[in-house]
């Protein structure tokens, strides 16, 4: 062990590591060994007893955030996004991927270059466009007046401004032109999501893998019909997907998208394949008020934000919260609870060296209470205020 070492012991609950006693040995950004409590003590008997520091968790992977703590990702002002990426960050979300919302083309392409910079530096796990290829019968908070039919020429723009760190593109599978898209955008490195979508359960279920191109779904059964037993739709033909291991579903966790009961079908249909999200927007973190979401003024009130016309547009919650609720509200177990929020969505979205807590992956650690509440974050081997 070198001077520079961080110890960090508690209980380890990750994918690769579960105990109850162990140590997490950073060196610099990166880990450098998970061991049990024993273990360790076995090979260091010359060192003095790190402390005992609660539950240790990775640093958690939100792959659909468009904002937070009165700063937006939907934005060409960098300082605006790396404000809001922080401070998620700040609060255990270690990674987050950004997400920009349906608006005016050129305004989406000049938003996600804006978000490729930050991505390069490492402030941002990488880009997530909602948009504009969805369904206009079911585009909850995305504007309709720039909803259009998949456009190879739009989507070319945005796979220029984005590079390597467009990671994902949510498209409804029903609209004239999906296929040609779908096929660029894999041909590309970037992963197809279905959502917004109003079609039946054979067009949705044959649109994802591994029929089709769709790997992920984006936040279950909202922008979606209803799952009734005659019409089972898009939310059946997803969870099918994903209890066969095709596909990953996002959730957003956060108590006011979907019911703590329907939370618990989920994870029960498709163990392993749930990735908790926030879809957290500017709102996420603050009290009521009035905020902003693309083009679309929101009024926060109770803690549930909304457009005019009543839909809910995205959250305000972190993803720790979505964890902590997933376990308490909706009776799912820790870890598979850690998992949806850490390994699941880092796979879902090919995002290397994070979500876990094993050797050579970046030092992104976050000590919990039992009960969930946060004590410390840290990010690339930094502690974090």
């Amino acid at each position: 062990m070198t001077a520079h070492t961080q110890l960090i012991r508690g209980r380890i609950v990750s994918a690769s590591v579960t105990v109850d006693d162990g140590v997490v040995m950073v060196s610099g950004d990166r880990i450098d060994a998970v061991r049990s409590f024993a273990q360790w003590r076995a090979t260091h008997r010359d060192l003095p007893e790190p402390p005992f520091s609660g539950t240790v968790l990775p640093g958690l992977v939100d792959i659909h955030n468009h904002g937070g703590f009165g700063y937006r990702f939907d934005t060409v002002r960098g300082e605006q996004a790396r404000a809001a990426a922080q401070s998620h960050h700040a609060r255990g979300s270690t990674t987050v991927v950004a997400s920009v919302v349906t608006g005016p083309a050129a305004e989406m392409v000049a938003q996600t270059a804006t978000l490729r910079e930050l991505a390069e530096e490492g402030a941002l796990g990488g880009i997530h466009v909602e948009g504009p290829f969805l369904s206009a019968a079911r585009c909850g908070a995305q504007d309709p007046r720039y909803l259009c039919d998949p456009d190879l020429g739009l989507t070319d723009r945005l796979l220029e401004a984005g590079g390597a760190h467009l990671r994902a593109m949510t498209l409804a599978p029903e609209r004239p032109g999906y296929a040609a898209v779908a096929r660029r955008l894999t041909d590309n490195g970037v992963v197809v999501a279905l959502g917004h979508s109003d079609t039946d359960y054979a067009s949705f279920r044959n649109a994802l893998a591994p029929k089709g191109s769709g790997s992920l779904v984006t936040h279950l059964a909202n922008g979606m019909p209803p799952l009734h037993h005659r019409k089972p739709g898009p939310v059946a033909a997803a969870l099918a997907a994903a209890a066969g291991g095709d596909v990953t579903v996002e959730l957003i966790g956060d108590g006011v998208h979907v019911d703590p009961g329907f939370a618990a079908l989920v994870f029960a249909t498709a163990p392993g394949r749930v990735a908790l999200v926030t879809d957290a927007m500017q709102a996420a973190g603050l009290g009521d008020g009035e905020y902003q979401l693309g083009p679309q003024p929101v009024t926060v009130r109770a803690g549930v934000a909304r457009i005019a016309d009543g839909s809910i547009a995205g959250g305000v919650s972190t993803l720790l919260e979505c964890v902590a609720r997933a376990v308490r509200d909706a009776g799912v177990p820790l870890r598979a609870a850690v998992l949806a929020a850490t390994s699941v969505p880092a796979a879902a979205l090919g995002l290397a060296d994070v979500g876990d807590l094993r050797p050579g992956y970046f030092a992104d650690i976050l000590t919990v209470r039992d009960n969930l509440h946060l004590r410390g974050v840290l990010r690339r081997g930094q502690w974090l205020k």
